[in-house]
């Protein structure tokens, strides 16, 4: 027969016993090691917990301070006030010992009514709550740093500010430039060599949301084409003789989350064209050698210096990757097509010329940058800036002069059908005044050795600076 629920056997109360008060000593244990203050009245304010920290903080016994109401154990307590209003109290300042505490008091309820009130030192001194607030400033501005950090190791050096000229087309480019930052489509740059493409494709990356994330640059121009598949998507070990023995991932692997720059898509090889393109479509590939199927998040951006849509008639470029890379397309300018920017260009990189070099402001006098302007610049910006690096390298003082620059700027961009002989006697001694000038002023008037500079007997060199009205 089975005994009633009610008639428990002596052993059953002793495990009961047992069993609750290793649950009390447990939590006990639990409070002694909270570091703060904690302090737990019943629904009337009386003490039933009191941690040890907090008896340590205060110079008073723990276990003493159970069964009293609150309001003796601690000054201006609010335990018992909490308990009748059944409102919490979080981070609030209180006052003890004549030191100004952060405190929170939790009403703890049980079918509605509050049966006991659990309150903590948060704060020891409210001064603690400044001093954790400027520390997380401090952390703040430490990632900041290092988000600045890791971007400059990601290779992005540019940004869309970087991008000097007050020409309408350039306006307009920078802004369209800034709208295909905020997208997720691929972009195609065309432009002449020495445009800035990589520039845009920077100043793209940076202003998009994957800033960063890697900026890794292919240029198909310049990678064998034995080796580009390789370098593209990578290979596993033992994928080829001279592969390295722990395989190697490529420039789509690395790119996980970042940007793509294609540069030159013009010259990727025919039988890669449709492997690009699956990579673009499907984000997803496999190593050279390898069996798994690797997916990654990237973004594309491509750039050219070749007509795309003429090589699609001649069949060197598929129709599908072209349409599928031109959804954003960006045309950059030459710099003929913008004269009035060239001065502002030549400005910007002599700034920077002469802070890499630790010299003062460079200036350019007005017939100087006349003639900057009139030249075509076949190689654009790079050629400007090959041309101001070869004058800062050998300028004395800080203002380039009309003799400062190459002889062939001074060309005249008018075309004539039948130069007279007369003409061409004219550019020939012009050229040649300004040779004579050119070396005298290189060897602070050194007669001898500006005659040793242009290849002439000193004799010579006399001959002509008076024809040429020099003064002697």
């Amino acid at each position: 027969m089975a005994m009633p629920e009610t008639a428990k056997t002596p052993e059953d109360r002793l495990q009961k016993t047992e069993s609750m008060r290793q649950d009390l000593a447990a939590f006990r244990r639990i409070l002694d090691s909270i570091h703060n203050g904690v302090m737990v009245t019943d629904a009337d304010g009386f003490v039933t917990h009191f941690n040890k920290p907090y008896g340590e903080f205060l110079g008073i016994d723990p276990e003493a301070q159970i069964g009293k109401h609150c309001t003796e154990v601690i000054e201006n307590t609010r335990m018992h006030i909490v308990a009748k209003t059944g409102k919490p109290e979080i981070n609030k300042t209180h006052h003890i010992k004549g030191q100004r505490m952060v405190v929170q008091r939790i009403p703890i309820k049980e079918d509605g009514k509050v049966i006991s009130v659990f309150g903590q030192v948060m704060f020891k001194d409210v001064e603690d709550v400044g001093k954790l607030a400027r520390k997380l400033s401090l952390l703040e501005s430490k990632v900041e740093h290092y988000e600045q950090e890791l971007m400059s190791l990601r290779s992005t050096r540019y940004t869309l500010d970087s991008i000097v000229g007050n020409s309408g087309v350039i306006h307009a480019l920078k802004k369209e430039a800034l709208r295909a930052a905020a997208r997720n489509f691929p972009v195609l740059i065309s432009g002449e060599s020495g445009t800035g493409k990589e520039l845009f494709a920077q100043g793209i990356h940076h202003a998009s949301p994957r800033k960063v994330q890697p900026f890794i640059r292919i240029n198909c121009a310049a990678i064998p084409k034995d080796l580009l598949e390789s370098e593209l998507f990578g290979y596993e070990k033992g994928a080829f003789t001279g592969a390295r023995s722990e395989g190697k991932p490529g420039k789509f692997e690395l790119a996980r989350r970042g940007t793509v720059f294609l540069d030159e898509i013009g010259d990727l090889p025919l039988q890669m064209q449709p492997k690009l393109l699956r990579v673009i479509e499907d984000k997803e590939f496999e190593r050279i050698g390898g069996t798994r199927i690797l997916r990654t998040d990237f973004r594309i951006i491509a750039a050219t210096n070749q007509n795309l849509e003429e090589m699609l008639g001649d069949r060197r470029f598929r129709k599908d990757l072209f349409y599928r890379l031109n959804v954003i397309p960006l045309h950059l300018p030459p710099l003929r097509e913008r004269r009035n920017d060239i001065p502002i260009i030549a400005k910007h990189l002599l700034d920077h010329l002469a802070d890499e070099a630790a010299l003062s402001e460079i200036r350019i006098d007005e017939k100087a940058n006349e003639v900057l302007k009139a030249y075509d610049w076949p190689g654009n910006v790079r050629e400007l800036s090959n041309v101001l690096e070869r004058i800062v390298s050998a300028l004395e003082g800080d203002t380039i002069h009309l003799r400062n620059l190459p002889f062939y700027l001074y060309r005249t961009r008018e075309k004539r059908a039948e130069p007279s002989e007369a003409y061409l006697r004219e550019v020939q001694s012009s050229a040649e005044k300004d040779a004579i000038r050119y070396a005298l002023e290189s060897t602070h008037n050194n007669k001898a050795a500006a005659a040793k500079l242009l290849g002439i007997h000193r004799t010579l060199l006399y001959k002509k600076m008076q024809k040429y009205g020099l003064p002697l």
